[in-house]
C-alpha cells in the first residue's frame, strides 16, 4: 500500500476534466465537489458559515453598499426594490427610512456606483445620474436621492455699469463679472458691460475704469474680467458691487466659466468612478466610447474656460478599430478603462491628466462585462464581456503595464453556462470574494494574488441567493445577502467564522436562523415566523436536534436549553480528486485502487461523517450532487460525559473507508448537522491493483 497525504485544498473545486492532470503543480490540490466548504489560505478546509435572519423584505431587493468609513456604525446597505431604495446596517431596516426610486429592479445590478464620503453616485445608461446622499448627525440621518443637477452655482450677477474715467478716443473696454459662494463655487459671467474709453496702455495717472452691478443673494465676493486679445482675463475680486479698474493687467490664465454639460437630452453615462479628484462618467448612449472628467476637486462642475485651462473638464474618445461601449471604471494609479472589446489605462506624461494631455495605452484585448469592478490589493478585477470568466489585473514589470490571469480556468463549469450577477469582497477572514450567480447559487473565490491562491467552492441553499454586499464589521467583514425561499424573501448577513474561543452551543451552521440566549433553561423557542411551516435544524446547548417543523412561530425542544439556535439545514461536502501518479509500473491512470485505513486531522470539529465514491461520479458529483444517494457512516464522536454536548476536537481520527476496487475510488466527506467542520488534511493507505 501507499501512504498519500491531501495536505492542501488551495485549488478549490475544478473540472472533472483535469482528472488526468496529475502533471500540474497544484493538482494535489484539486477537490472535484467542494460545496458549502471554504478553502482557507493556509491550505486547510472548513465549514462555510449559517446565515442570519436579519429582516423579511415585502419583494425582491438588490444591495448597494454604503461605507463612509471603516467604523462598523458607518457601514450600511443599500436595500433596491422596487420603486422604492431602504437603508439597512447590521441590526436590521432603518425604521423610517424609505425613498422613492426610478429604477427597475432588474437594472440595478447594472448600476455602477462610487462613493465619495457621505454621497454615492450613481449611474446607468437608461436613468439620468443620480446621487445617494446622507447628512445631519447619529442617530438621525437624513437620506435622499438626487438627480446630479451639473453646474450649479450662484446664478450671473447682471450686466455692470461701465464708466470711464479719462479722455476717450473711441476703443471699447468690455468687462464681465462673476460671483462667488462661500464655497468658493463661482457663477457663469454676466453680460458684458462695455465703455468708450482708450486702449489700456494709452491710459495717463488718472485714467480707471469704474464698475458697479447689483449684488447677488448669498455671493461672497465678486470676480472681475476684463477682454484681452478675444479673451476675458482675470484682473480683481471685489467684496461689494463695486470696483475700480487702475490698469490691472488681465490674466488670461484665469477666466470665467462656461456651462457644458456633455450628458443632456438623454445622453446619461452608465459608468462612474472618482480619479485624480475629478468625477470620470463614461459609456453614454450617443458616446459609447468616450470618457469625461470633471472639473478638478469640483465633481460637478462641467464649466470649460476659455483658453482651456489644466484644471477644466476632460472629454477623450478611445481610438480603436471597433467603438466598444465602457462598461467600468476604476482608479488604480492610473483610470483603468473596461470596454466591450479590451482593456486600457489612461495616464498623461505629467502627474495628472489634463484636457491636452491624456495619452491611452491597451493594456489586454479579452472585453469586460458591466460588471462593478473589484480592487483588491494590487489586482482589479473584472468579469470578461460574457459575464462569467473573472480575471484580474495587476502591474507586471516585466510587461511595463498590466496583465492578468483567468481565474475561471479550473473550474469553467461553475461560469461557463452562467453569469455572475453581482459579488462582493471579504477582505477579513480569508479574503473571499462572493459571486451570486444569475440561477440563486452563491459561489466563492477565495483569493491572494501573490501567494497564487485562487479556489473556486459553491454554496447552495434551500432557496436562492439574489444579492450580496459586504460590510466592514467590528471583527471582521460581514456579508449581507437577499434570499428568496418558498416566495418570501429575507435579509439576511453571514455568521462570523467559529473561533478558537467560541464555544460549542455558539457554532452558527444554519441558514436564515437566530439564537435564543436565556438565563433559565426552557423548552419552548419562539420568535420563528419566518420560519413558518418549515423543518428546521437545531443547536441546542451545543447538542444536535432533528425533527423539528415550526408552528405558530415556535418550536418545543426535546430537552430545556439556554442557548438554542434555530435555522434551515445545509449540507457541506467535499471530495477530494483521485490519487494519480508515476509510480515503478508507469501510471496509475484507469488502475483499480482501493482505500485501506484513512486518517483525517481535524480542527476544532464536532460531527461529519464519510463515504468513497464509485466509478462514474468523477462526472457526476460536482454537478449533478450523487453524493446525495450515497450511504454515509458517522465519524466517532462521543461526549466526555454521558448528557453533555460533544466538545470542538483537535486532532487525528481514524476510519476505514468502504470501498472496493474501483478505478475513480477516493473519499467524500460531509457535514449535515449545525456543528463545525474543519479538515486540516487526509492521510490514507491506498493499494493500487494491476489493471
Amino acid at each position: 500500500m501507499s501512504r498519500i497525504a491531501f495536505r492542501n485544498f488551495t485549488g478549490g473545486e475544478v473540472t472533472p476534466t483535469l482528472s488526468a492532470r496529475y502533471d500540474l503543480q497544484k493538482f494535489g490540490t484539486f477537490l472535484q465537489c467542494c460545496e458549502n466548504f471554504i478553502p482557507n489560505l493556509h491550505g486547510d478546509i472548513e465549514r462555510r458559515p449559517g446565515t442570519k435572519f436579519v429582516d423579511e423584505l415585502e419583494g425582491p431587493a438588490v444591495l448597494l453598499p454604503f461605507q463612509f468609513n471603516t467604523e462598523a456604525e458607518n457601514n450600511y446597505v443599500l436595500i433596491f426594490m422596487e420603486g422604492g431604495i431602504l437603508v439597512a446596517d447590521e441590526g436590521g431596516v432603518i425604521p423610517g427610512v424609505r425613498l422613492e426610486s426610478p429604477y427597475a429592479l432588474e437594472d440595478v445590478y447594472a448600476i455602477s456606483h462610487h462613493q465619495a464620503a457621505d454621497v454615492v453616485y450613481l449611474a446607468h445608461k437608461k436613468y439620468a445620474l443620480r446621487k445617494l446622499t446622507r447628512s445631519g448627525d447619529a442617530p438621525d440621518y437624513q437620506w435622499e436621492l438626487l438627480e446630479v443637477a451639473l453646474n450649479q452655482s450662484l446664478p450671473a450677477p447682471g450686466k455692470p455699469t461701465v464708466t470711464f474715467k479719462g479722455t476717450a478716443n473711441g476703443t471699447t473696454l468690455n468687462y464681465v463679472i462673476t460671483a462667488v459662494d462661500e464655497d468658493g463655487v463661482e457663477s457663469t459671467a454676466s453680460p458684458v458691460g462695455s465703455c468708450n474709453a482708450k486702449f489700456p496702455t494709452e491710459w495717463v495717472v488718472g485714467d480707471n475704469v469704474t464698475l458697479s452691478w447689483q449684488s447677488v443673494p448669498g455671493a461672497k465676493e465678486y470676480n472681475i474680467y476684463r477682454e484681452s486679445a478675444g479673451y476675458y482675463g482675470f484682473i480683481g475680486v471685489a467684496g461689494g458691487t463695486k470696483f475700480t479698474d487702475q490698469n490691472y493687467e488681465p490674466d488670461t490664465a484665469m477666466t470665467p466659466k462656461e456651462d457644458w454639460n456633455p450628458f443632456a437630452d438623454g445622453n446619461h453615462p452608465s459608468a462612474v468612478t472618482v480619479h485624480q479628484q475629478r468625477l470620470v462618467l463614461a459609456g453614454t448612449r450617443d458616446n459609447p466610447a468616450s470618457f469625461y472628467m470633471s472639473r478638478t476637486g469640483d465633481y460637478e462642475n462641467f464649466r470649460k474656460s476659455r483658453p482651456l485651462q489644466d484644471d477644466d473638464p476632460v472629454e477623450y474618445m478611445l481610438a480603436s478599430g471597433s467603438i466598444d461601449d465602457i462598461r467600468w471604471l476604476a482608479s488604480f494609479g492610473e483610470l483603468l478603462i473596461g470596454t466591450s472589446g479590451a482593456e486600457y489605462k489612461a495616464t498623461s506624461s505629467g502627474a495628472a491628466i489634463t484636457p491636452s494631455d491624456v495619452q491611452i495605452s491597451t493594456e489586454s484585448y479579452w472585453g469586460s462585462a458591466g460588471l462593478q469592478p473589484m480592487i483588491i490589493g494590487n489586482s482589479v478585477m473584472h468579469c470578461q464581456r460574457s459575464g462569467s470568466h473573472v480575471r484580474d489585473l495587476s502591474y507586471s514589470w516585466e510587461k511595463d503595464g498590466y496583465a492578468g490571469n483567468d481565474l475561471s480556468l479550473l473550474a469553467p463549469e461553475l461560469v461557463e453556462t452562467h453569469s455572475i450577477r453581482q459579488w462582493a469582497f471579504q477582505q477579513s477572514p480569508g479574503s473571499n470574494i462572493w459571486c451570486v450567480r444569475e440561477d440563486g447559487v452563491l459561489l466563492c473565490l477565495t483569493y491572494m494574488q501573490e501567494q497564487k491562491v485562487y479556489a473556486w467552492s459553491r454554496h447552495t441553499t434551500q432557496g436562492k441567493v439574489l444579492s450580496c454586499a459586504a460590510m466592514c464589521g467590528e471583527s471582521e467583514d460581514v456579508i449581507m445577502l437577499v434570499t428568496e425561499r418558498g416566495g418570501r424573501y429575507f435579509l439576511e448577513r453571514m455568521a462570523r467564522r467559529f473561533r478558537d474561543t467560541d464555544a460549542i452551543e455558539d457554532a452558527f451552521f444554519v441558514d436564515c436562523g437566530r439564537t435564543v440566549r436565556r438565563e433559565e433553561a426552557d423548552t419552548e423557542v419562539t420568535g420563528l415566523e419566518h420560519l413558518e411551516g418549515r423543518e428546521v435544524a437545531v443547536l441546542a446547548d451545543g447538542s444536535p436536534e432533528e425533527g423539528h417543523v415550526v408552528r405558530d412561530g415556535k418550536i418545543e425542544l426535546y430537552y430545556p436549553a439556554r442557548v438554542v439556535t434555530v435555522g434551515l439545514n445545509f449540507a457541506s461536502v467535499l471530495a477530494p480528486m483521485p490519487v494519480e501518479t508515476d509510480g515503478d509500473g508507469g501510471s496509475t491512470l484507469g488502475k483499480r485502487r482501493a482505500y485501506g485505513r484513512v486518517t483525517l486531522r481535524l480542527y476544532r470539529s464536532v460531527g461529519g461523517s464519510y463515504a468513497a465514491t464509485e466509478s462514474g461520479d468523477l462526472f457526476s458529483l460536482a454537478r449533478d450532487t450523487a453524493w446525495k444517494e450515497k450511504t454515509f457512516y458517522d465519524l466517532p464522536f462521543l461526549p466526555e460525559r454521558y448528557g453533555e454536548a460533544c466538545q470542538p476536537f483537535s486532532g487525528d481520527l481514524a476510519v476505514s473507508l468502504p470501498s472496493g476496487q474501483d478505478a475513480d475510488t477516493s473519499i467524500v466527506l460531509k457535514q449535515d448537522r449545525p456543528m463545525p467542520f474543519r479538515l486540516v488534511a487526509v492521510m490514507a493507505d491506498i493499494d493500487f491493483g494491476e489493471q
